[in-house]
């Protein structure tokens, strides 16, 4: 099978290795010409991993290239350019190759879901949304990791079985295309905060009172937008909260940890410029989405407000203790 991934980054490369490991063609594509050259020159993605790539990986900088003859598509870019891609696609999109989208957020001046950026761009007949605990290191090493796979058709996962699944990965299907991207986008916005937490030197226990608060207003937030709500039982719920909330292998958790050890907003601004940290992005779409739907969501008010308004992070303890 010939498999496309739109998109260089960690979690695009060790996506890249899953589905070559199962003796698939892959073709990444990238903006960056700089990436491209190196990769044609040395066969590697350093600085980002040292990881050993197998031949079967090619790359290019040309999208009519990248979506010739391919049977699956990963999309794996940074949520904010979901649609700026899917339009540079369009013209050589087949509707009927099955999609994948395992890019995490939601678009903050519109407040739509990627999926139905994807489905109105591409006109696209077979997606899915993947999402779960899977740090992009650990895909890379091999361990075992698991995904909440949320389908529109058995052609979307049967093709996503097939680039992905083995003795490594397992894929669990549903249905909740909304609710699977809810949960695999507020995640980054909570583990923010569990980062704070961390910051201001509280425990694991406040960081676990913080988990469970959350998954309560999860839940609930799926209710509201009438989503599935057991979807926060899923790999994409409480097993993406309790992993990158737990870990400094979370570029959001990190970025939560420095807000809570009061560094400067010029070192703020700068672990932001050099990080992608998509928990930032998706908590002013999250904000914007309950303030549009009329959702009340304290936790995602108290997060935003030491976060963009720089409020003392200590009041995200306060919260916790008198929340009803």
């Amino acid at each position: 099978m010939n498999v496309s991934i739109i998109g260089t980054g960690m979690y695009g490369i060790a996506l890249a290795l899953a589905v070559a490991s199962n003796d698939h063609q892959v073709m990444m594509w990238t903006e960056s010409e700089e990436i491209a050259k190196n990769y044609k020159k040395n066969h590697n993605f350093k600085p980002f991993t040292d990881a050993n790539i197998p031949k079967s990986i090619k790359i290019t900088t040309d999208l009519k290239e990248a979506l010739e003859n391919v049977d699956f598509i990963i999309l794996a870019t940074s949520a904010k350019y979901v649609r700026d891609i899917c339009m540079s696609m369009k013209k050589y999109y087949n509707t009927l190759t099955p999609i994948c989208i395992a890019s995490k957020g939601i678009e903050n001046d519109t407040y739509s879901f990627l999926s139905d950026i994807v489905k109105s761009k591409l006109k696209a007949k077979h997606m899915l949304v993947i999402s779960g605990p899977t740090f992009a290191v650990d895909l890379i090493k091999k361990e075992p990791c698991a995904l909440s796979a949320a389908v529109t058709s058995n052609k979307a996962y049967k093709y996503a079985s097939q680039a992905l699944c083995s003795e490594r990965i397992k894929l669990r299907e549903n249905r909740d295309l909304y609710g699977t991207q809810i949960c695999g986008s507020i995640k980054n916005v909570i583990a923010i905060a569990a980062g704070m937490l961390d910051g201001l030197g509280f425990s694991e226990s406040t960081r676990a009172f913080l988990i469970t608060e959350a998954m309560h207003d999860i839940k609930e937030l799926l209710e509201k937008l009438e989503c599935n709500p057991k979807t926060i039982l899923s790999f994409a719920g409480i097993g993406d909260l309790m992993l990158t909330c737990s870990s400094l292998k979370s570029r959001n958790y990190r970025f939560g940890k420095i807000i809570g050890e009061r560094k400067s907003e010029a070192e703020i601004e700068e672990y932001l410029k050099e990080n992608t940290t998509e928990g930032y992005y998706t908590l002013l779409s999250i904000k914007g989405l309950t303030k549009n739907r009329k959702i009340k969501m304290p936790i995602i008010n108290i997060i935003y407000d030491i976060a963009i308004n720089h409020k003392d992070p200590k009041i995200l303890v306060d919260f916790l203790i008198n929340k009803a």
